[in-house]
């Protein structure tokens, strides 16, 4: 089924540099990244954002309107598009430095939408976090919402401070996704599946952790699932969370289990069901980390 979905969060310029110190740049935020992901694959896709009147914020503006996007009134304000500068490693991995504004103006949301998504910064990021978490509350009756911690150290400080945020989120999600580098720099343990096995007894009807390499894992009330991983040649993994977080949507649109009407049969889902939605997230985001920078696919291009 084509869905509605609200998403939350972060756009910004990245500026990718590659181990032979090329730049280039490439409308960028994990946030952005999910919302063009489901405007791709045929949904109707709405995004708070915050971008500049600069070239790199008419940029973004371009990017996401070509991706079927539509971005919310209060979207472009006079201050410059914010940055981030990902360094890339040599298996694929970025690190990244941000130069980053997140004061968003929630005006002219949508009256009603299937699902809301937010993630990393814009969910802890003073000023702005207040207004997620408002938009959170708005829509919590009646749509279902999506959380990716996506952690950024740079930015979030001091991990005790910001696992308390980010369980505050949890604690109102539905679906919550995160990594294994996430939730290892939250908690600072070994025990990473215990961590992400004991956020369901916060509230959200499962969670998943992707590992990478190794795949991912979910956590259900019917049962614990294994994801082997998608075996592809990796240009980088700019995108690949988003992407999954986007496909996690998007398998759940199709199986109709979003929405507070639906809210009791997504907790009911069986482990079958939930190894498809995860499976089909990983075969997306596969996709993503084929090509350079964060291009999610299209839905012509699933087949």
């Amino acid at each position: 089924m084509n869905a509605r979905f609200l998403t939350v969060g972060e756009s910004l310029t990245d500026i990718v540099v590659n181990a032979d110190g090329v730049h280039s740049e490439y409308p960028g935020g994990s946030p952005m990244n999910v919302a063009v992901a489901l405007g791709r694959l045929g949904h109707e896709s709405h995004l708070l954002t915050r971008i500049g009147p600069d070239d790199r914020g008419r940029e973004i503006k371009d990017h996401v309107e070509a991706s079927h996007v539509q971005l919310t009134p209060g979207s472009v304000d006079e201050t410059p598009t914010s940055t981030a500068r990902a360094t890339l490693k040599a298996d694929g991995g970025a690190d990244y430095v941000f130069d980053l504004v997140w004061d968003p103006d929630s005006r002219g949301l949508p009256e009603q939408v299937d699902a809301v998504h937010t993630s990393s910064i814009a969910a802890v990021l003073d000023p702005g976090a207040a207004t997620v978490a408002d938009v959170l509350a708005r829509y919590a009756p009646s749509a279902t919402i999506s959380y990716d911690p996506n952690a950024r150290p740079d930015l979030m400080g001091d991990p005790t401070r910001t696992r308390a945020l980010v369980e505050a989120i949890i604690a109102r999600a539905d679906v919550v996704k995160s990594s294994d580098e996430d939730v290892a720099w939250l908690y600072g343990t070994d025990d990473l599946e215990d961590v992400v096995a004991s956020w369901r007894e916060l509230g959200p009807a499962f969670t998943v952790m992707t590992r990478g390499g190794k795949g991912a894992v979910g956590f259900a009330a019917s049962g614990r699932v294994d994801i082997d991983p998608v075996r592809v040649d990796v240009a980088d993994t700019v995108g690949a969370g988003d992407t999954f977080s986007a496909g996690i949507l998007h398998a759940l649109g199709e199986r109709d289990l979003l929405g507070s009407t639906h809210a009791e049969q997504l907790r009911a889902i069986d482990t079958d069901d939930l190894s498809a939605v995860l499976g089909f997230a990983a075969g997306l985001a596969a996709i993503t980390v084929s090509r350079p920078g964060a291009n999610p696919p299209w839905s012509h291009e699933l087949t």
